[in-house]
């Protein structure tokens, strides 16, 4: 459903602007959008459309789409724009002369865009580690985060949260997941929290054992059943290590110990997450699996605006059911908590070590099954090098290793 075939949708429209437009001054909240071209960005500014009276985009950042930026810049008019790749942003700048837009890039020019005076919101879609400065820049300009970037978490958790808090900026996530427990959890106390349930549903393999798995293709893997995503969480969903990525994340988040994240499989993505708190009660948000969902509650918290969209038919989805993640089939969930408790630099090593083994298997040069192998690999090799409280630079380092680390272990 499209807000124009929304009989109400002007009445919905006026309606949003007087009760949160004025909020923002000139009926206008400015955001940035770090990752405007992937599918995160694109369905931020899916929500900015249908909200034109109460969000505008003040930047916007991309790493080499410029054929999508561009209609992005038409769209939406931002003063600012990042692109990562220096000759693309060149090309850009040729594209968008008749326009009042400056273009920038590299490193440097995602800093100028993360730290725009008058945006209050930075949504950090950016993929990779490329994504931990800019938000680190944000925070200290006085941004509140719309996360969606999980290796500034699971890589950089014990330098953001300290920043989060010295600044007395919002950290909001944008994961269904994580967003589900968010949701959970307001106007509750933490400290009252027992466990935290992320649901996942399981991929395409569910069910199948390592035998069967030997067999997977890339095309095989790129068939998830509930969601659409960008191809490497897809695959990443299909392996069950995108939930060991969100267990990390969600020890940061939620301050909770790993003991009290627990992983079941929901094959049906209705039920995104729960809270159990410690008197028994169990909390869960529920949807259809679609990502504006998070996407807006992020960028309007506290309140929720009306989202146009399927509803959830409890008659007609008949049952939900549950299932313990097998965790030997699908070892980089494991891997994932072994990681996550070691702490330091080895959540670093797990997430390169998974990004060098998903590119490697995109390009057919390893089997589906060796991507969890090279992961443990590169794990156990670090342990000798292994940092308890990495810098940034120790951060990226770690990550340049690991890189290195699989090249060698293949004698390339």
């Amino acid at each position: 459903m499209s807000w124009k075939k929304n009989r109400n949708f002007k009445e919905r429209k006026k309606l949003v602007i007087a009760q949160y437009g004025l909020r923002y001054g000139k009926g206008m909240k400015q955001i940035i959008v770090l990752g405007s071209t992937g599918s995160i960005g694109t369905q931020t500014l899916d929500v900015v459309r249908n909200h034109r009276g109460s969000l505008g985009i003040a930047a916007l950042a991309a790493g080499s789409n410029i054929d999508i930026l561009e209609r992005q810049i038409r769209e939406f008019s931002p003063k600012l724009v990042c692109v990562y790749d220096e000759k693309k942003a060149g090309e850009l700048a040729v594209k968008t002369v008749d326009l009042e837009v400056k273009i920038v890039s590299g490193m440097e020019g995602l800093l100028e865009c993360a730290t725009v005076p008058e945006a209050e919101l930075v949504v950090a879609a950016i993929v990779g580690m490329i994504g931990i400065r800019p938000v680190i820049a944000a925070i200290k300009e006085g941004k509140d985060i719309a996360l969606a970037n999980k290796e500034t978490l699971v890589t950089a958790g014990h330098i953001i949260l300290p920043l989060i808090r010295e600044h007395g900026r919002k950290l909001l996530p944008v994961d269904s997941e994580h967003s589900a427990v968010f949701q959970c959890l307001q106007g509750n106390d933490g400290k009252e929290v027992e466990k935290i349930i992320l649901t996942a549903s399981g991929g395409p393999f569910r069910g199948k054992t390592r035998e069967e798995l030997k067999k997977i293709t890339l095309e095989d893997a790129l068939k998830h059943p509930n969601w659409s995503m960008g191809k490497k969480i897809t695959i990443d969903s299909s392996t069950m290590v995108n939930k060991g990525l969100e267990v990390m994340e969600a020890k940061w988040l939620f301050g909770v110990d790993y003991d009290q994240i627990e992983v079941v499989v929901q094959p049906q993505s209705v039920i995104h997450s729960m809270v159990e708190y410690k008197d028994g009660a169990v909390l869960a948000q529920l949807g259809t699996p679609d990502m504006h969902l998070p996407i807006q509650y992020a960028l309007f918290y506290p309140h929720r605006v009306f989202l146009p969209g399927e509803r959830l038919d409890f008659a007609k989805m008949g049952y939900i059911n549950f299932e313990r993640p097998d965790m030997e089939t699908f070892s980089g969930l494991k891997l994932a908590y072994d990681a996550g408790r070691r702490g330091g630099t080895m959540p670093t090593v797990f997430n390169a070590a998974n990004e060098c083994a998903v590119a490697l298997f995109m390009e057919r040069k390893i089997a589906y099954l060796e991507i969890a192998e090279w992961i443990a690999y590169a794990m156990t090799r670090h342990e000798s090098l292994w940092k308890q409280n990495p810098d940034v630079d120790d951060i990226l380092e770690t990550e340049k290793w690991t890189y290195e680390c699989i090249r060698e272990g293949r004698g390339i």
